[in-house]
Protein backbone atom coordinates (compact mmCIF):
# COMPACT_ATOMS: atom_id res chain seq x y z
CA UNK A 1 0.00 0.00 0.00
CA UNK A 2 1.30 3.45 -1.24
CA UNK A 3 0.40 6.44 0.29
CA UNK A 4 -0.35 7.76 -3.34
CA UNK A 5 -3.10 5.43 -3.80
CA UNK A 6 -4.83 6.99 -0.72
CA UNK A 7 -4.39 10.27 -1.81
CA UNK A 8 -6.27 9.29 -5.02
CA UNK A 9 -9.27 7.81 -3.19
CA UNK A 10 -9.13 10.79 -1.03
CA UNK A 11 -9.30 13.41 -4.30
CA UNK A 12 -12.21 11.22 -6.24
CA UNK A 13 -14.26 11.20 -2.95
CA UNK A 14 -13.29 14.84 -1.93
CA UNK A 15 -14.17 16.03 -6.03
CA UNK A 16 -17.25 13.87 -6.46
CA UNK A 17 -15.40 12.28 -9.91
CA UNK A 18 -12.71 10.03 -11.83
CA UNK A 19 -12.43 13.50 -14.29
CA UNK A 20 -11.83 16.23 -11.70
CA UNK A 21 -9.76 14.25 -9.75
CA UNK A 22 -7.50 13.33 -11.94
CA UNK A 23 -7.46 17.00 -13.00
CA UNK A 24 -6.13 18.17 -9.57
CA UNK A 25 -3.43 15.31 -9.30
CA UNK A 26 -2.33 15.91 -13.25
CA UNK A 27 -3.01 12.13 -13.82
CA UNK A 28 -4.69 10.26 -16.99
CA UNK A 29 -8.30 8.69 -15.74
CA UNK A 30 -7.27 5.41 -16.44
CA UNK A 31 -3.94 5.81 -14.62
CA UNK A 32 -6.10 7.20 -11.72
CA UNK A 33 -8.55 4.33 -11.90
CA UNK A 34 -5.89 1.56 -12.10
CA UNK A 35 -4.19 3.15 -8.99
CA UNK A 36 -7.22 2.68 -6.84
CA UNK A 37 -8.32 -0.56 -8.45
CA UNK A 38 -5.04 -1.90 -7.13
CA UNK A 39 -5.51 -0.51 -3.59
CA UNK A 40 -8.81 -2.03 -3.89
CA UNK A 41 -7.49 -5.81 -4.65
CA UNK A 42 -4.75 -5.21 -2.02
CA UNK A 43 -7.94 -4.74 0.49
CA UNK A 44 -9.97 -7.38 -0.78
CA UNK A 45 -12.78 -4.52 -0.98
CA UNK A 46 -14.51 -1.97 -3.26
CA UNK A 47 -14.20 1.56 -2.31
CA UNK A 48 -15.54 3.06 -5.00
CA UNK A 49 -19.32 2.74 -6.74
CA UNK A 50 -18.61 3.96 -9.72
CA UNK A 51 -21.66 4.71 -12.48
CA UNK A 52 -21.65 6.72 -15.76
CA UNK A 53 -22.78 9.56 -13.73
CA UNK A 54 -19.49 9.86 -11.49
CA UNK A 55 -17.84 7.84 -8.91
CA UNK A 56 -18.82 7.67 -5.00
CA UNK A 57 -17.99 6.55 -1.84
CA UNK A 58 -18.65 2.79 -1.10
CA UNK A 59 -20.14 1.91 1.97
CA UNK A 60 -17.70 -0.29 2.98
CA UNK A 61 -14.94 2.78 1.52
CA UNK A 62 -17.46 5.38 3.88
CA UNK A 63 -16.67 3.03 6.92
CA UNK A 64 -12.79 3.09 5.64
CA UNK A 65 -12.69 7.08 4.91
CA UNK A 66 -12.00 8.52 8.71
CA UNK A 67 -8.95 6.19 8.93
CA UNK A 68 -7.78 6.92 6.03
CA UNK A 69 -8.04 10.63 6.75
CA UNK A 70 -6.27 10.32 9.78
CA UNK A 71 -3.31 8.49 7.59
CA UNK A 72 -3.44 11.31 5.35
CA UNK A 73 -3.24 14.25 8.13
CA UNK A 74 -0.22 12.13 9.62
CA UNK A 75 1.26 12.26 6.58
CA UNK A 76 0.39 15.65 6.18
CA UNK A 77 2.25 16.58 10.21
CA UNK A 78 5.42 14.61 8.78
CA UNK A 79 6.00 16.47 5.38
CA UNK A 80 5.70 19.83 8.00
CA UNK A 81 7.97 18.76 10.65
CA UNK A 82 10.27 17.22 8.05
CA UNK A 83 10.38 21.01 6.33
CA UNK A 84 10.85 22.52 9.46
CA UNK A 85 13.71 20.50 10.47
CA UNK A 86 15.47 21.02 7.30
CA UNK A 87 14.89 24.71 7.13
CA UNK A 88 16.01 24.81 10.72
CA UNK A 89 19.20 23.13 9.97
CA UNK A 90 19.79 25.45 6.95
CA UNK A 91 18.63 28.94 9.23
CA UNK A 92 17.20 29.52 12.59
CA UNK A 93 15.52 33.41 13.19
CA UNK A 94 15.83 34.69 17.05
CA UNK A 95 13.89 37.60 17.70
CA UNK A 96 15.35 40.34 20.51
CA UNK A 97 14.26 43.41 22.11
CA UNK A 98 18.19 44.42 22.01
CA UNK A 99 18.94 42.88 25.36
CA UNK A 100 21.98 41.40 26.82
CA UNK A 101 23.84 41.07 23.74
CA UNK A 102 27.30 41.27 24.99
CA UNK A 103 27.13 38.72 28.23
CA UNK A 104 24.29 36.15 26.75
CA UNK A 105 23.61 36.50 22.71
CA UNK A 106 26.96 36.55 21.26
CA UNK A 107 28.59 34.33 23.19
CA UNK A 108 25.68 31.58 22.45
CA UNK A 109 26.35 32.59 18.57
CA UNK A 110 29.59 32.22 18.69
CA UNK A 111 28.87 28.86 20.53
CA UNK A 112 25.98 27.80 18.39
CA UNK A 113 28.13 28.53 15.18
CA UNK A 114 31.21 26.38 16.04
CA UNK A 115 28.55 23.68 16.71
CA UNK A 116 26.46 24.19 13.99
CA UNK A 117 28.95 26.13 10.90
CA UNK A 118 26.51 25.20 8.08
CA UNK A 119 23.36 26.72 9.95
CA UNK A 120 23.05 30.17 9.32
CA UNK A 121 21.29 32.02 12.17
CA UNK A 122 19.23 35.72 11.28
CA UNK A 123 19.24 38.11 14.65
CA UNK A 124 15.53 40.23 13.92
CA UNK A 125 15.55 43.39 16.55
CA UNK A 126 12.43 44.20 17.12
CA UNK A 127 9.36 45.57 19.38
CA UNK A 128 7.98 42.60 22.41
CA UNK A 129 4.75 42.61 20.64
CA UNK A 130 6.60 41.51 17.32
CA UNK A 131 8.52 38.77 18.72
CA UNK A 132 5.18 37.62 20.22
CA UNK A 133 3.24 37.55 16.96
CA UNK A 134 5.80 36.17 14.59
CA UNK A 135 7.09 33.27 16.92
CA UNK A 136 3.19 32.13 16.59
CA UNK A 137 3.21 32.78 13.17
CA UNK A 138 6.64 30.88 12.27
CA UNK A 139 8.04 33.21 11.44
CA UNK A 140 10.96 33.24 14.46
CA UNK A 141 11.88 30.19 16.04
CA UNK A 142 12.94 32.09 19.19
CA UNK A 143 12.74 35.21 21.19
CA UNK A 144 14.50 37.18 23.90
CA UNK A 145 12.73 39.54 25.46
CA UNK A 146 12.16 41.73 29.20
CA UNK A 147 9.84 41.13 31.44
CA UNK A 148 9.55 42.39 35.01
CA UNK A 149 7.59 41.02 38.19
CA UNK A 150 3.59 40.50 37.97
CA UNK A 151 4.06 40.32 34.26
CA UNK A 152 1.76 38.03 32.34
CA UNK A 153 2.93 35.44 29.73
CA UNK A 154 1.77 35.06 26.65
CA UNK A 155 0.30 30.41 27.63
CA UNK A 156 0.91 30.13 23.82
CA UNK A 157 4.58 30.16 24.00
CA UNK A 158 6.70 28.61 26.10
CA UNK A 159 8.88 30.56 28.46
CA UNK A 160 12.57 30.08 30.40
CA UNK A 161 14.22 32.56 32.25
CA UNK A 162 17.25 33.49 31.76
CA UNK A 163 18.87 35.75 33.98
CA UNK A 164 17.48 38.78 36.66
CA UNK A 165 19.11 42.12 36.50
CA UNK A 166 17.95 45.94 37.86
CA UNK A 167 17.25 48.84 35.79
CA UNK A 168 20.09 51.21 35.91
CA UNK A 169 21.01 54.47 34.67
CA UNK A 170 23.19 54.47 32.02
CA UNK A 171 25.12 58.18 31.56
CA UNK A 172 28.12 59.24 29.92
CA UNK A 173 31.53 58.25 32.57
CA UNK A 174 32.15 62.49 32.32
CA UNK A 175 28.49 62.75 33.70
CA UNK A 176 27.97 64.54 36.83
CA UNK A 177 25.57 61.89 37.34
CA UNK A 178 28.38 59.33 37.16
CA UNK A 179 29.75 61.27 40.61
CA UNK A 180 27.02 59.45 42.68
CA UNK A 181 26.67 55.95 43.81
CA UNK A 182 23.24 55.77 43.43
CA UNK A 183 20.82 57.79 41.45
CA UNK A 184 17.61 59.20 42.85
CA UNK A 185 14.38 59.23 39.89
CA UNK A 186 13.68 62.63 40.85
CA UNK A 187 17.30 63.94 39.61
CA UNK A 188 16.81 62.83 36.33
CA UNK A 189 14.41 64.67 35.76
CA UNK A 190 16.08 68.25 34.56
CA UNK A 191 18.21 65.87 32.19
CA UNK A 192 17.62 65.25 28.73
CA UNK A 193 16.23 61.90 28.39
CA UNK A 194 16.65 59.11 25.68
CA UNK A 195 13.38 57.39 26.32
CA UNK A 196 12.74 53.43 24.40
CA UNK A 197 9.97 53.89 21.98
CA UNK A 198 6.30 52.20 23.09
CA UNK A 199 6.42 48.85 22.97
CA UNK A 200 9.70 48.46 24.82
CA UNK A 201 9.22 47.19 28.27
CA UNK A 202 11.70 49.88 29.44
CA UNK A 203 9.12 52.72 28.13
CA UNK A 204 6.93 51.23 30.15
CA UNK A 205 9.33 50.67 32.85
CA UNK A 206 10.13 54.54 32.89
CA UNK A 207 6.73 55.87 33.24
CA UNK A 208 6.21 53.90 36.48
CA UNK A 209 9.68 54.68 37.66
CA UNK A 210 8.30 58.32 37.16
CA UNK A 211 4.70 58.32 38.10
CA UNK A 212 3.37 61.40 37.76
CA UNK A 213 6.78 63.55 36.86
CA UNK A 214 7.89 63.13 33.40
CA UNK A 215 11.70 63.39 32.38
CA UNK A 216 12.61 65.61 29.98
CA UNK A 217 11.90 63.56 26.93
CA UNK A 218 14.32 64.76 24.53
CA UNK A 219 14.65 61.64 22.28
CA UNK A 220 13.24 58.15 21.78
CA UNK A 221 14.33 55.34 19.90
CA UNK A 222 14.27 51.64 19.72
CA UNK A 223 15.96 49.48 21.73
CA UNK A 224 19.15 49.48 24.15
CA UNK A 225 22.22 49.04 21.33
CA UNK A 226 20.80 52.68 19.89
CA UNK A 227 20.17 54.30 23.24
CA UNK A 228 23.72 53.71 24.54
CA UNK A 229 25.45 54.96 21.42
CA UNK A 230 23.22 57.72 22.07
CA UNK A 231 23.93 58.44 25.76
CA UNK A 232 27.99 57.64 24.42
CA UNK A 233 27.54 60.67 21.57
CA UNK A 234 26.25 63.19 24.59
CA UNK A 235 22.85 63.25 23.68
CA UNK A 236 21.12 62.71 27.00
CA UNK A 237 20.81 59.44 29.68
CA UNK A 238 19.15 56.72 29.60
CA UNK A 239 17.28 53.76 31.68
CA UNK A 240 18.24 50.08 30.52
CA UNK A 241 19.32 46.57 32.69
CA UNK A 242 22.35 46.62 34.28
CA UNK A 243 23.03 43.56 31.60
CA UNK A 244 22.29 45.18 28.53
CA UNK A 245 25.48 47.74 29.66
CA UNK A 246 27.95 46.20 31.62
CA UNK A 247 30.77 45.05 29.68
CA UNK A 248 29.21 46.60 26.44
CA UNK A 249 32.42 47.42 23.98
CA UNK A 250 31.22 51.58 25.08
CA UNK A 251 31.48 50.98 28.69
CA UNK A 252 35.09 49.32 28.54
CA UNK A 253 36.00 51.86 26.38
CA UNK A 254 35.28 54.40 29.10
CA UNK A 255 32.46 56.31 27.24
CA UNK A 256 29.65 55.29 29.25
CA UNK A 257 28.89 53.89 32.93
CA UNK A 258 25.66 53.17 34.79
CA UNK A 259 24.51 53.71 38.49
CA UNK A 260 22.20 51.98 40.27
CA UNK A 261 18.49 53.55 40.90
CA UNK A 262 16.99 54.62 44.25
CA UNK A 263 14.07 52.55 43.79
CA UNK A 264 12.69 48.64 45.11
CA UNK A 265 11.30 48.47 42.18
CA UNK A 266 13.91 47.84 39.50
CA UNK A 267 13.73 44.03 38.73
CA UNK A 268 14.24 43.23 35.36
CA UNK A 269 13.45 39.32 33.97
CA UNK A 270 15.52 38.38 30.40
CA UNK A 271 13.67 35.63 29.34
CA UNK A 272 13.94 32.99 25.78
CA UNK A 273 10.79 32.31 24.53
CA UNK A 274 9.24 29.83 21.55
CA UNK A 275 6.02 28.59 20.22
CA UNK A 276 4.73 25.28 22.26
CA UNK A 277 5.23 22.17 20.25
CA UNK A 278 6.00 18.41 20.69
CA UNK A 279 8.42 18.46 17.53
CA UNK A 280 11.18 20.74 18.08
CA UNK A 281 13.62 21.16 15.29
CA UNK A 282 16.82 19.99 17.06
CA UNK A 283 19.21 23.02 15.69
CA UNK A 284 16.52 25.41 17.50
CA UNK A 285 17.10 23.04 20.41
CA UNK A 286 20.60 22.92 20.47
CA UNK A 287 20.44 27.32 19.91
CA UNK A 288 17.79 27.22 22.94
CA UNK A 289 20.11 24.95 25.30
CA UNK A 290 23.32 26.95 24.76
CA UNK A 291 21.51 30.63 25.87
CA UNK A 292 20.49 28.90 28.77
CA UNK A 293 23.73 27.38 29.17
CA UNK A 294 25.21 31.05 28.97
CA UNK A 295 23.01 32.38 31.23
CA UNK A 296 23.44 29.80 33.81
CA UNK A 297 27.17 31.22 33.57
CA UNK A 298 26.71 34.79 33.57
CA UNK A 299 24.53 34.02 36.70
CA UNK A 300 27.71 32.20 38.56
CA UNK A 301 30.18 34.92 37.57
CA UNK A 302 28.28 37.32 38.85
CA UNK A 303 27.77 35.96 41.54
CA UNK A 304 31.43 35.02 42.30
CA UNK A 305 32.07 38.42 41.28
Amino acid sequence: MRIEQLECLAAVVRLGSMRAASEALHLSQPALSETIRNLERELGLTLLDRRRTGATISATGGELLPYITDVLESVDRLRAAADDQHRSSRMIRIGTVNAATVPLLAPALIEFRAAQPNTQVEVVNTQQADIHRLLLDGGLDLGLVNLMDGDDVAPDLETAELFRGRAVLCCRTDSPLARHTSIRPAQLLSEPFIAMRSGYLMHRYVHRLFRDANPALSYSTDGAEMGKLMVAQGLGVTVLPDYSIAGDPLERAGLITYRPLETDDATVILVVQRRRTRHLPAAVRRLQTILLTQAAQYRADRQAG
